[in-house]
């Protein structure tokens, strides 16, 4: 039906670049690209191998993927990054990373003597940052940016599930600000809102890499610390407290402002995240009760 040289123009039309891949990861053959907005010419590459053109640890992924897509014979499709710092004598080339969707076919027949497949790679970067977005939207809070209620429970499950597993300790923080309202009435809802900011970027300064720290509604925040037992919770709480102190009272805060909070854990007995954060709850009540400014923690006794 098609000529050869119809079937090579067509190959060549292909928006997406289509690579023949050997075993060995020898760029055998290279089809299509054309479209411009996403891809530079390839051409270069026939010949060359994969540990010619790429570093080692992105090299071996991709050697990987080819294996699985030959032990298969299925369609195996993979998302993966690319940057000028996996292309060898790229180190300065473009730092923004882009990303494809490869989808990898075993090919019936040998290539240079080898098995190889067909790699389709096709550029999915726009998509992958509208889905980073949509993402992080869908689990951020977005006054402060702290992670919200729904993505701080799950979390948390995952602590307790660790918990049960292998007895990975995990402290749980709820606080709030003193007199909320209070604040609202004599400085405006403007202010409010600062002084919401303020807090999170507090919780972002002084809480270490592993911590998860979320606007749980209003004026309550919480905080989950994994490796971390009450007795070692408190040290970073306190440093916590007077950081959202200092900031508040650079904002225009006279004296900074003040939290009340409530300290435990997640111990044997508890049978659901959601009796590791009532009790929590339940020492940031006792706080207040006790008058505020203060942090409320668990018993050696209700410990046991």
């Amino acid at each position: 039906m098609f000529s050869e040289k119809q079937i090579a123009d067509i190959l060549a039309a292909l928006p997406d670049p289509a690579f023949i891949l050997t075993r060995s990861g020898c760029y055998a053959a290279i089809f299509g690209g054309s479209d411009l907005r996403y891809y530079h010419d390839g051409s270069g590459l026939i010949g060359k191998s994969l540990h010619d053109v790429l570093h080692a640890e992105k090299a071996m992924w991709f050697a990987k993927e080819i294996e699985k897509a030959l032990s298969s014979h299925q369609l195996h499709i993979v998302e993966y990054e690319l940057a000028g710092s996996d292309v060898k004598g790229l180190e300065d080339g473009p730092s923004n990373v882009i990303w494809f969707e490869g989808r990898v076919q075993a090919l019936n027949f040998q290539v240079l003597g080898e098995d190889a497949v067909l790699w389709v790679a096709s550029n999915i970067t726009e998509r992958h940052e509208l889905e980073t977005q949509l993402r992080s939207l869908s689990e951020r809070d977005p006054l402060t940016n702290l992670f919200n209620r729904r993505k701080l429970l799950a979390m948390l499950e995952d602590q307790y599930e660790l918990f049960n597993r292998y007895a990975i300790p995990t402290a749980v923080f709820i606080f709030d600000i003193n007199d909320f309202k209070k604040i609202n009435d004599q400085y405006g809802h403007l202010m409010g809102d600062q002084a919401l900011q303020a807090i999170a970027q507090s919780c972002i300064t002084e809480l270490r890499a592993p911590d998860m720290a979320a606007r749980f509604g209003g004026d309550e925040f919480v905080i989950v610390m994994p490796h971390t037992d009450q007795n070692q919770a408190l040290s970073i709480i306190q440093r916590l407290s007077t950081s959202i102190e200092k900031t508040t009272a650079a904002i225009g805060f006279a004296n900074g402002i003040k939290i009340s909070g409530g300290l435990s854990e997640i111990l044997s007995g508890d049978t659901s995240v959601e009796a590791v954060m009532r009790r929590a709850d339940e020492k940031l009540y006792q706080a207040k009760d006790a008058g505020r400014t203060r942090i409320s923690e668990l018993t050696p006794l209700e410990k046991t």
